[in-house]
């Protein structure tokens, strides 16, 4: 009976020690499962915030289109700053006397040549519309190709006349009236020399020159001033005067007279306009390198180069820039200035000899 006992509680021993074992394994089976279930339990929290994040990055992707889009419009607002930059030099401001391209107009008479085409540059360079006045249209044809090379954008009209006519001035405003154009700057320049004595001079020259030079700038002044201040803006008139207004000489007598004329009643006009916003001045140059005077290229260089003459674009310029600024009347440099008080007291016995070299060259 022993050995049966002894074998049945082997066989409980060996049961129970399995039984254990598998208890164990449940038990580590259980804390795996606890283990498991942490897990899940950190992965649905892992899988939360995986959501969360999931939002924060549709936000942040929001954020970065958002982003995108204020880039793309910094872009575009740049572009735009890149094209509006010429149109803000374009409306820039403007210097002494200029205007926006072909806004004005400007009227220079004796514009086929010398100072006058000179003007006609400069006045188009500053954003005039033109009207050139000659009597001769091939010299107005040259300087309104080269201006319209240089300007293309400016208009420019040519009007032949001869103004040596009492009628010259009425037909050359109502050609630009009945064009629609309304002057701006006037600039009197058209001129004629002449150098002889006047018991030599012909009938037909004295009345001519004093035509040109007196009557017809006047009446110019007195119609375009009128549109001027009608208009109610004001306006500007230049009138080419001389020098030789100061040198009463043998000779000059003619041409001298007429030129002291048109600067005395240039600054005496120019005080009567004032009050309606017109500026006159006259410009009385000494010695131009131009063909005015008979002198040829070869003389005309050689001047320049002595500082006798002066070029016709620096008169020009100087003339502008005294009637941009106001001034009634001007010599252009200071050295031609200082001469004039000379000139008025020159002694006959030093003009006499002068005079009789000089004679040869009378015409």
């Amino acid at each position: 009976m022993e050995p049966e006992n002894i074998q049945e509680k082997r066989t409980a021993g060996v049961a129970a020690a399995e039984g254990g074992a598998a208890g164990r394994r449940e038990a580590e089976i259980g804390k795996a499962g606890h283990s498991g279930a942490e897990v899940g339990k950190a992965g649905c929290a892992a899988g939360e915030a995986g959501h969360s994040g999931a939002e924060v990055g549709k936000v942040g992707c929001g954020a970065g289109e958002a982003g995108c889009g204020a880039g793309e419009a910094g872009r575009s607002e740049a572009e735009v700053g890149k094209v509006a930059r010429p149109g803000r030099k374009a409306h820039r401001r403007l210097r002494r006397g200029e205007v926006l391209p072909g806004t004005a107009w400007a009227l220079v008479s004796g514009a086929g040549s010398g100072i006058g085409r000179c003007y006609a540059r400069r006045l188009a360079a500053l954003g005039y519309n033109l009207v050139l006045v000659g009597n001769n249209r091939q010299p107005l044809e040259t300087v309104r190709s080269e201006i319209g090379e240089l300007h293309p954008w400016c208009d420019i009209r040519i009007a032949t006349c001869d103004l040596a006519r009492t009628e010259a001035a009425r037909e050359l405003h109502d050609r630009t009236q009945a064009d629609g154009l309304e002057i701006d700057v006037l600039i009197n320049n058209a001129g004629m020399f002449s150098f002889r004595d006047i018991l030599r001079t012909p009938e037909e020259r004295i009345e001519r020159i004093i035509l040109l030079h007196d009557l017809t700038n006047t009446q110019l002044c007195r119609l375009y001033a009128a549109d001027m201040a009608r208009r109610g803006h004001g306006g500007y008139i230049l009138n080419m005067s001389s020098y030789s207004q100061w040198m009463p000489f043998p000779g000059l007598a003619l041409y001298a007279a007429s030129k002291a004329y048109l600067c005395t009643f240039s600054v005496a006009f120019a005080k009567e306009v004032r009050e309606v916003g017109i500026r006159v001045t006259s410009v009385s140059p000494a010695g131009v390198a131009t063909d005015l005077y008979g002198l040829t290229p070869r003389w005309q260089r050689i001047g320049l180069r002595l500082g006798v003459l002066i070029s016709a674009d620096h008169c020009a310029r100087k003339g502008l820039r005294a009637l941009w600024r106001g001034r009634r009347s001007i010599v252009p440099d200071w050295w031609n200035r200082a001469w004039i008080p000379l000139c008025k007291i020159l002694p006959m016995w030093i003009l006499r000899p002068i005079r009789r070299f000089t004679m040869q060259f009378q015409k």
